[in-house]
């Protein structure tokens, strides 16, 4: 294993906190394989990219040595995650949970090392705990602790129902913290208290509590929410190579650093040598081809990210765009500007009523990549090139109001 310091520095990129990192810190300086839990509910039949936010960092843990779980949540699953809802969630049925995991098993080996990677099932310990035994999990929290989390305490104090087994998601994403009896469990920044539950029950249950280590939320095409199938904003790892390489050069400039960060197997020293040649002058579309191929190819096999940059190119070298495409300055406030206003000020819509129609319709792309999503945002300081139909087209440059 790499000494104490080197293992940190590596496990420190991305991530948002480490609770307590002093604790992890002693961990490793045990010199012994560490036993890391990432959880995923089978909620969806195909990942996206901002799923292997985390699946990333455990290929980090796994290639420092450590011994890595993933767990399908394929009880908790059935009750819902209620982070983050304003409302209980829509259970899904056994039935939708089984045939949603057994996509996740083949998807997540285009990451991590199938060799070295632990798959389990949260309903194996959660069926043979019981009635009896949920009952006496249950008994180890109280209501006023689940009620200090941000979303339980936004419904109840605006009078929003929260369904009782609502309060049961966390008492089992913790219980699998005890069942699998985890050094260090990963999760998104909003499962920060469902992972702390986590500690709180393997203290009870008289084992050393895990570290949380929290990882970011990554951001969608739009620059803004959350990267999410049902915001449309998503870039799906099992999606053609095509089709995956046309949604990242659709990414603004400024967005690119946050998915190297996040998403790129580079060393930071590489990335931050991609930063300063675009600084002094190389066209971050080329940073941004980069990019592409090296996701591409993660997901579709060695070639199939050049091949992909090569049909891009081609899309827009067979005399597609008109030599002399018309400039539009639009003054645009820092918080962005969405597309369907940005068509009607281009005058590429009548109205924005106009425009939503067209981008229903699929007749809206976006640096060559059709978008539909009316949320998407056009930021200062970059430069779109925005294709409505067949005939409208133009360089959209963003200034600052």
């Amino acid at each position: 294993m790499l000494p104490v310091a080197e293992q940190m520095l590596e496990l420190r990129r991305g991530a948002q906190e480490i609770l307590p990192e002093a604790e992890l810190l002693k961990k490793l300086g045990r010199g012994v394989p560490l036993r890391i839990k990432a959880g995923f509910d089978p909620t969806a039949p195909d990942l996206h990219l901002g799923h292997t936010v985390l699946i990333n960092k455990l290929r980090q843990f796994q290639q420092l040595g450590h011994e890595v779980t993933f767990l399908i949540g394929d009880f908790t699953g059935l009750i819902g995650d209620p982070t983050g809802k304003s409302t209980t969630r829509p259970r899904l049925t056994p039935e939708e949970v089984a045939a949603n995991a057994q996509t996740y098993q083949t998807q997540i080996f285009k990451i991590l090392d199938p060799a070295k990677t632990t798959i389990a099932f949260n309903s194996t310990w959660m069926n043979a705990l019981g009635t009896a035994g949920l009952i006496a999990l249950a008994a180890q929290y109280t209501v006023a602790r689940m009620l200090e989390r941000d979303d339980f305490a936004k419904r109840y104090k605006g009078g929003q129902p929260i369904a009782i087994h609502e309060f049961l998601y966390p008492l089992v994403q913790g219980y699998d913290s005890v069942a699998l009896r985890s050094d260090v469990e990963l999760g998104g920044t909003d499962q920060k208290f469902n992972l702390l539950v986590g500690r709180t029950l393997q203290e009870a249950h008289g084992q050393e509590p895990q570290v949380v280590l929290t990882m970011p939320l990554l951001e969608g095409l739009d620059g803004v929410n959350k990267m999410s199938k049902s915001l449309g904003n998503y870039i799906g790892i099992a999606e053609p190579a095509e089709d995956m390489f046309g949604k990242l050069m659709s990414i603004s400039d400024t967005l690119m650093w946050r998915y190297f960060d996040l998403l790129s197997f580079r060393s930071t020293a590489e990335i931050a040598a991609l930063r300063e040649a675009v600084a002094a002058g190389r066209n971050p579309r080329d940073v941004k081809f980069e990019l592409g191929v090296e996701i591409v190819s993660r997901f579709h096999g060695a070639g199939a990210g050049e091949a992909a940059r090569e049909a891009f190119i081609a899309r827009f070298s067979k005399g597609a765009l008109p030599e002399e495409i018309p400039e539009v300055q639009l003054p645009v406030a820092a918080a962005g500007a969405k597309l369907a206003w940005v068509m009607k000020e281009a005058g590429l819509a009548p109205s924005t009523t106009e425009a939503m129609r067209l981008l229903k319709q699929g007749a809206v792309r976006v640096g060559g990549e059709r978008i539909s999503t009316p949320e998407t945002l056009f930021f200062p300081g970059e430069t779109y090139l925005l294709q409505v139909g067949k005939r409208g087209i133009a360089k959209i440059n963003c200034i600052v109001v």
